[in-house]
């Protein structure tokens, strides 16, 4: 069967009118020679001037689905995979920039075998800030190199912003899960799945895209790591036999330090209030001293999210 265009990019963007520029524009970037594209964002319920925006793209074809309220990520992902034209689904988040290889490279892994899942690896970008050198320059660094070192078996986990399927895989795994209502691991829940079909997952490197939208202080990435805690926990529940466990503190006295932080961090709220006074003395702080503020802050709220999950499972059975 053959498909005109051949790829469609689909974008779920909430209040992106700040970040939709550098992604069009790479996008607009792409290659002589570039298989047929289409481009549909999805504007999640808010329209900060993405609407205009988006109406004033002539560089390539597009597409808007509006929301009239914020549905979430999943519901914005799923209207968009259900609306493409093309053979090759590609999601790619709305504060990304693509190299100009971009589109080919995910065309080019669906057409030398069977079926796969494809990930385009992401390069967390940060702007200069106490944040950026106690902690998130290196956890930039440290991730990226996790993501080109994880084995073809554990290619799922790295299913996120940047990630590609065929129509037919697509039609045969379904829509992502809209249990997942918070922040984070509706993306590992599709990886899981198409790994637990058999699918391998490739990574290729020449999709490797820079994500500017990371977080740029303690508070939001302890805030995210909370909810991704919570999120975690539900996807233990819904895939049991996969092998992913309850996140650990560790051992010894870092460990004891991680559940002493996740014990005061009871919510959201106590987590955004904590994380704040990380950010007001980081740049008070020696930089090695500073990582390891940060990095208490992310586990705690990391683990006592998961431990929020499974206290409100207890309580609504």
């Amino acid at each position: 069967m053959t498909y005109d265009p051949v790829a469609s990019i689909i974008v779920p963007s909430y209040r992106g009118v700040g970040r939709l520029p550098q992604l069009l524009d790479s996008l607009a970037a792409q290659n002589d020679g570039t298989p047929p594209f289409e481009v549909i964002v999805v504007v999640d319920g808010v329209d900060d001037g993405s609407v205009a925006l988006l109406e004033a793209e002539s560089r390539f074809a597009l597409r808007s689905i509006i929301f009239p309220e914020n549905r979430g990520r999943v519901a914005a992902l799923n209207a968009g995979f259900e609306a493409a034209r093309g053979g090759v689904l590609i999601r790619c988040d709305d504060d990304l920039v693509v190299p100009s290889g971009y589109v080919a490279a995910h065309v080019e892994a669906h057409t030398s075998g069977g079926a796969v899942g494809v990930v385009g690896p992401t390069r967390d970008v940060h702007a200069p800030s106490a944040y950026a050198r106690a902690y998130g320059e290196d956890a930039a660094k440290r991730s990226f190199a996790h993501v080109l070192s994880r084995s073809p078996a554990d290619g799922w986990r790295l299913w996120a912003a940047s990630c590609s399927i065929t129509r037919e895989t697509w039609e045969s795994i379904g829509t992502y899960d809209d249990r997942y209502k918070g922040y984070g691991w509706e993306d590992v829940d599709y990886g899981y799945r198409l790994h637990a079909a058999g699918l391998p997952i490739k990574v290729v490197e020449a999709a490797t895209a820079d994500h500017h939208g990371s977080a740029r202080t303690t508070r939001a990435r302890s805030v995210k790591a909370f909810e991704a805690g919570v999120a975690r926990a539900t996807f233990r529940k819904l895939h049991p036999e996969a092998p992913i466990g309850a996140p650990a503190a560790g051992k010894g006295l870092w460990g004891a330090a991680v559940r002493l932080t996740a014990s005061s961090l009871r919510s959201s709220r106590a987590v955004d209030r904590g994380a704040r006074w990380v950010d007001r003395i980081l740049p008070l702080v020696p930089t090695p001293v500073g990582r390891k503020l940060v990095a208490l802050a992310v586990e705690g709220a990391d683990l006592a999210g998961a431990a929020r999950s499974s206290e409100d499972d207890g309580r609504n059975r």
